[in-house]
């Protein structure tokens, strides 16, 4: 006889000798993520591994290029002249005899920290009239943005072009002038950043709590609107060295024999139906460098989001 128990509104027996069924559960070790894979999450996409190590090397070039290349870039062997990619020359010689190798090893000095104060100086003006818009705001907000807005307007290469004629020619000039064509860039984003900021509650809270609007500023509203300038600051970086390397190219950046990228493409563009390497190798130098800053800007972007 099974045992039971007897309902008293229904005079119903309820048998409780069967055991109650138990829930299933998937097993701990099915659901847990396997220590390999997270290993594997965390580490570096290989695409980024080798960006870094590009700009990695192109920033040594700058630092020590004679470690990299320890012959003479503007003096070369006349005998050697127009030699194909060798052992000797890996990527070979121009029409004076110079290692084209040597010449882009030394010339990174002048692509990259001319590429460098063309951010800074689009970085620093550029966030000053953003972070000024933003904040303030009323007349000083539409003064400025129409003044960023004429800026937009003007391809980046008719105004760089524009400035550097009434500069000079230069490496630093053409630096300059890249950095003014990219104010505007910084300005819109960090114009955007600080109005989306400031709408925030502990922004607001800061202003209820008697904070000064200086004081909130640094303290709350910088700090959490200048992770995206960065990233872009980035990408800036690679579209200066295409930018200058463009002037360069077109006879308005550093005069000959300075061996700066853009110079080096223009100068071996008479021989490419000969000798090829002139214009190639440098030309990759630079297309890798640009892509490299590009992935890391990429990178920088997804970490501040």
């Amino acid at each position: 006889m099974s045992a039971g128990l007897t309902d008293p509104l229904t005079d119903t027996v309820i048998d409780v000798s069967a055991p109650a069924a138990t829930p299933v559960t998937a097993p701990a070790a099915a659901t847990a993520e396997p220590p390999r894979a997270r290993r594997r999450r965390r580490l570096p996409a290989p695409g980024l591994i080798v960006a870094i190590a590009v700009l990695a090397l192109a920033v040594a070039w700058v630092i020590i290029p004679s470690v990299f290349a320890p012959a003479d870039p503007l003096t070369g062997v006349p005998a050697d002249k127009l030699q194909g990619p060798s052992l000797a020359h890996l990527f070979g010689t121009d029409q004076l005899g110079r290692d084209v190798l040597t010449r882009v090893v030394h010339g990174a000095v002048h692509s990259l920290t001319g590429a460098l104060v063309a951010v800074l100086v689009g970085l620093v003006v550029g966030t000053v009239v953003g972070v000024l818009s933003g904040s303030i705001g009323g007349i000083v907000d539409d003064v400025l943005m129409r003044i960023v807005d004429v800026l937009l307007a003007i391809p980046g290469l008719l105004l760089s072009l524009s400035v550097i004629i009434l500069l000079g020619f230069g490496t630093v000039n053409a630096a300059i002038a890249v950095g003014i064509g990219s104010i505007a860039s910084f300005a819109r984003l960090s114009r955007s950043e600080v109005v989306r900021v400031r709408r925030t509650d502990y922004v607001e809270a800061a202003f209820g709590s008697g904070g000064r609007f200086l004081t909130v500023l640094r303290r709350h509203v910088l700090p959490n609107s200048l992770t995206a300038v960065l990233g872009l600051a980035a990408l800036q970086f690679g579209t200066a060295i295409l930018a200058i390397s463009t002037l360069g190219f077109l006879g308005y950046g550093a005069p000959p024999p300075t061996p700066e990228w853009g110079l080096l493409i223009a100068e071996g563009r008479n021989y490419v139906a000969t000798a090829w390497w002139l214009t190639v190798f440098p030309g990759l130098v630079v297309l890798a460098v640009v892509l490299s800053a590009n992935r890391l800007s990429q990178a920088i972007s997804r970490r501040t989001r």
